[in-house]
Formats: structure tokens, sequence, C-alpha cells
């Protein structure tokens, strides 16, 4: 007994104890690849806490000029605790031509994006990746496009989504994570 109240006075003192692995929201408990990289995230030990913003992204789009209100966005709000998390899809007329290098580049060299980068993958429904497929059992719609957007509060719960013609600079979206952070 004397050493479970010594160890409790130990992470007391120590500061927050994080919640155990079961505690993870099932919404997060997945592991996903960055983007050009062999490093797998799993997005409940990183992004706990932390108010979620996830975009199906293309290269080939006439929405792809929305990186640049993305990285603004988070740019932001990230000392507040934002994050976007991008993921590349060519599910939509092929829009997301290149290999994951190419993409990385493109993003980093166009837009200057700094935000996260995740595995080019597939968000239409019966082949969608298991984060989208979650989104969507949570109460979210499938993408019907490149750039929909996916709102995670920091319980890890999904709050909205926003289609593809909801900018980055548009107020709901502005208001919809203040009303977060």
């Amino acid at each position: 007994m004397r050493r479970v109240l010594v160890a409790l006075g130990m992470m007391a003192a120590t500061g927050p104890v994080l919640a155990a692995e079961g505690d993870c929201p099932p919404l997060l408990d997945v592991e996903v690849r960055r983007l050009a990289s062999d490093e797998v995230v799993r997005l409940c030990d990183a992004y706990r806490g932390k108010v979620i913003l996830v975009v199906n992204t293309a290269s080939k789009c006439g929405f792809t000029p929305q990186y640049e209100g993305l990285e603004a966005l988070y740019r932001r709000y990230r000392d507040r605790g934002l994050v976007i998390l991008g993921f590349p899809s060519s599910d939509f007329a092929n829009q997301e031509p290149g290999n994951e290098q190419q993409i990385a580049d493109f993003c980093r060299l166009t837009y200057s994006v700094e935000f996260a980068m995740f595995e080019k993958v597939h968000v239409t429904k019966g082949r969608a990746a298991p984060l989208f497929e979650r989104l969507v059992a949570a109460g979210a719609g499938y993408p019907k496009w490149n750039f929909y957007k996916y709102l995670i509060d920091r319980d890890g719960g999904f709050v909205d989504y926003f289609s593809s013609f909801t900018g980055p600079r548009s107020r709901r979206l502005a208001r919809a994570i203040e009303s977060l952070l």
C-alpha cells in the first residue's frame, strides 16, 4: 500500500499522467504513415488533446490552392492546439497522380506546407482508409471530392465536416475551430 501511495505521489509531482493505452478514443486509434517516410504514427499518441482538422488533399485539383489557406489556418492556431492532418488521395479524377515524394515536394515547394502530411490513401466508400471509415462511422459523410475537412475535438470526438466549397478561410470553419480551442 505504501508503495502505491509513493508511486501516486511521484506521478502527481511530475505532472499529469497520460491516459492508459486503452483510453484512446476509437476515432484516433489508428496508425498512419507519414508522407514519403517509413515513420508510422498512432494518431492517439501523437495528437490526443489537440483539435484536429483532417483533410483529403490533391495536387492537381481546382481546390488545390486551399493548401495556402490550410497552412495559414495552421500557423494562426497551432500554438493554441490545432493540428492539420493532410491525406493525399487520387480517388477523384486521378487528381493526385504523383508518388509520395513528388507530393511532399509539391506541398513544401509550392505552398510551404508545414502541417502534417500522411500517406496517400483512398477515401471513397468501399475502399476508404481506416481513419476515413471511422469518421463516417462517427457521423461524417465520405468525401465527395478533394479537400473535404473533418473536425475532431480535443477528446477525439467527431464534431463536424465541411465540403470542398468551405475553404480554410471561411468564417464558419474558423468559428468551429475557435469554439474548440
